[in-house]
C-alpha cells in the first residue's frame, strides 16, 4: 500500500506535511478529503474530523505534529531535523511556537478575512494584544538565516512558509495592520518560493482554493 496524504491543499497544515513529503523524497499519494463533515471516509481514520491525516501501510495517523515526526521517523533519508537533540529540541521549539502563538491565534479573524464573515471587536482587541505578546517571543527564538532554524531547512520551514504569510495577510485584512512586522516574512517567504517543491505545494494549493470556492459559491 503506498503512503497517502489525506486532506485538501488549501489547508496549511496539509501543505505542511506535503512540502515534508516532497523534501524528503518519499513516495505518496494525495487524497481529497475535505473536513467539516461527518463521513466515514474522514472520521473513520481521524476521529476528530481533522485534516490532514496519513493512511499508511499500518493504519491511520492524524494530527499534524505526529504526522511530521512519523515521517521524519520511518524515512530518514534527508532528514528535517538535526541529528543532535537540543538542536531538533529548538526546531520543534519553533513549530510550537509557530502553530499555537501565532496560527492558532490569528484563525479567529479568518472568518472575516477569507470567507465573508464577521468577527467581533472583542475577537480584534483579544487577538491583538496576544499577538503583541507571541510574535516577540516567536522572533527571539528565530533565526531567519535564511531559514527559520537557521542554515538548513527543517520542518520548522515547512510550517513557518504557510502559516507566516497567511497571518500577515489575515491581520492586515481584518486589524489594518501588519503584526509580523518585526519578522523578515516577505524576504523568507520570496527565499522559500525558490523551491520547486514550495513552487508545486503552491501551485495545487492556488488550484485547490479556485476548487474551494466554486464550492462555496455553490452553496449560497
Amino acid at each position: 500500500m503506498t503512503l497517502k496524504l489525506c486532506g485538501f491543499a488549501a489547508s496549511n497544515y496539509y501543505n505542511k506535511i506535503k512540502l515534508q513529503l516532497l523534501h524528503k523524497g518519499v513516495a505518496f499519494e494525495e487524497e481529497l478529503v475535505w473536513t467539516g463533515n461527518a463521513h466515514p471516509k474522514l472520521v473513520g481514520r481521524s476521529p476528530m474530523g481533522k485534516v490532514p491525516f496519513l493512511d499508511t501501510p499500518d493504519g491511520c495517523v492524524s494530527e499534524s505534529l505526529v504526522l511530521a515526526e512519523y515521517i521524519e521517523a520511518k524515512y530518514p533519508e534527508h532528514p528535517l531535523l538535526p541529528a543532535d537533540p537540543f538542536q531538533a529540541a529548538k526546531v520543534r521549539e519553533l513549530v510550537v511556537y509557530l502553530e499555537l502563538h501565532i496560527e492558532l491565534v490569528v484563525r479567529a479573524l479568518y472568518p472575516e478575512a477569507f470567507f465573508g464573515g464577521k468577527v467581533s471587536d472583542n475577537t480584534k482587541e483579544h487577538v491583538r494584544k496576544q499577538l503583541n505578546k507571541n510574535v516577540p517571543a516567536f522572533a527571539s527564538l528565530a533565526k531567519f538565516a535564511p531559514y527559520v532554524a537557521g542554515d538548513h531547512l527543517t520542518l520548522a520551514d515547512c510550517a513557518a512558509a504557510f502559516h507566516l504569510p497567511i497571518a500577515v495577510s489575515a491581520c492586515k485584512l481584518v486589524l489594518g495592520e501588519d503584526l509580523l512586522a518585526s519578522i523578515p516574512v516577505k524576504v523568507y517567504s520570496q527565499k522559500m518560493a525558490e523551491h520547486p517543491h514550495m513552487q508545486k505545494v503552491l501551485a495545487d494549493r492556488k488550484a485547490n482554493n479556485e476548487l474551494l470556492s466554486s464550492l462555496l459559491a455553490a452553496k449560497k
